[in-house]
């Protein structure tokens, strides 16, 4: 009796291997989105093993909070950008997908760059210049300049509007509009510092016109 031969090993269908590699070419097509994507999960993974105390205190000292702000600004804004308070990353993932992505394909990874840092930084500044301001004047209780704040909303919320001008006219407007309202009415309701930072990263995103334009000047919006 002579043995059998191995079972020659299983194939995926066809298209699932076409599936995968649309991934992976979308994937390669944002490199700056994704790889800021994990690094969000691996900071993820290391906050979910703290304790809720160590976890509050490690995370206010890489919060841009006016207190961090005033004793170390570059640092807290760059670590800032690598914290999500809360510990959920899919939700996450799947707006970096949508927005972020879409935005580096488009306007290509230096430019995104540029919004990305432009809107995280300008519109914490802007926020936390105001809340200093409210301390100064007993508008807010003095412990409010060492507030938690961390996170990459600030950001998202530039490159969310930045792409107003991908949207198709008539389109943009109807866009653009939606974009206002949804960030703009927590501002009018809520009145927090963070409503005021979302939103300065909308107008700091729209003002990020001159980055949209194509490299021959001719007005339409670069594509990558």
């Amino acid at each position: 009796m002579t043995p059998s031969s191995p079972a020659p090993p299983a194939r995926l269908p066809g298209a699932a291997v076409r599936w995968l590699r649309s991934i992976g070419s979308w994937i390669r097509s944002a490199p700056g989105t994704y790889v800021w994507l994990a690094a969000l999960f691996v900071t993820t993974v290391v906050v979910r093993s703290m304790s809720p105390d160590f976890e509050e205190d490690f995370l206010r000292q890489r919060s841009t909070n006016i207190h961090e702000l005033s004793h170390d600004p570059v640092r807290v804004l760059i670590s800032s950008a690598f914290w999500i308070d809360g510990g959920n990353w899919l939700p996450w993932a799947l707006l970096y997908t949508v927005f972020h992505a879409t935005a580096e394909r488009r306007l290509g990874t230096l430019r995104w760059f540029a919004v990305v840092v432009l809107a995280h930084v300008l519109a914490t500044l802007a926020s936390e210049g105001v809340l200093a301001w409210g301390i100064r004047h007993g508008q807010v209780a003095p412990s409010a300049a060492d507030t938690l704040d961390v996170g990459v909303s600030y950001a998202l919320a530039g490159v969310v509007a930045v792409l107003t001008y991908r949207v198709p006219a008539p389109w943009r407007y109807a866009y653009a509009f939606a974009v206002l309202v949804f960030y703009g009415i927590p501002l009018i309701t809520g009145r927090t510092f963070t409503d005021l930072g979302h939103f300065s990263a909308v107008l700091i995103g729209l003002a990020c016109y001159p980055l949209t334009r194509s490299r021959r000047g001719t007005g339409e919006p670069h594509a990558q």
